[in-house]
């Protein structure tokens, strides 16, 4: 039995084993608030593009997974599906038929990451995101241009 009682057996048996904050893992569609990197309301999963700084996360945290709210229509998820493939997240669809979150995405890591904002409205946006999406590869031409100068 491995330091369990007969009572914790009994009692795991009756109520099911025994789960870490349940309230907190419901609305954030299993995980925990403190692995969370981003989060989206159902509303804002809904829009019809992807917001860019949802991207440059994507891009910056590879190694995270997404969590996508299965109350949520099934064609306004398809697009972060896509993009979680393309930028090599995997991703999972959560069903729960007995509480339905307001929270529509959720991008989380295994362990503690204690980010303070999470939510997209909440996010600041930053120099080096707004220089990833303007950034163009100077051409050829200009190099040498430049290189005169």
């Amino acid at each position: 039995m491995a330091g369990k009682s007969v009572e914790d057996i009994l009692e795991q048996g009756i109520h099911g084993v025994k789960e870490i904050n349940p309230a907190e893992r419901r609305k954030f569609l299993g995980t925990l608030r403190e692995r969370i990197v981003l989060a989206l309301l159902q509303a804002e999963v809904r829009a019809k593009t992807i917001d860019p700084k949802v991207k440059v996360l994507f891009e910056e945290h590879k190694g995270a997974k997404l969590f996508l709210n299965g109350n949520v229509a099934y064609s306004d998820l398809s697009k972060y599906m896509k993009a979680a493939n393309q930028y090599g997240i995997t991703y999972t669809i959560v069903n729960n038929k007995e509480y339905n979150s307001e929270i529509g995405l959720v991008l989380a890591y295994d362990d503690a990451v204690d980010h303070e904002q999470i939510y997209l409205s909440e996010l600041k946006p930053e120099l080096h995101i707004a220089e990833k999406q303007n950034q163009k590869k100077p051409s050829f031409f200009q190099k040498v241009k430049n290189f005169l100068k």
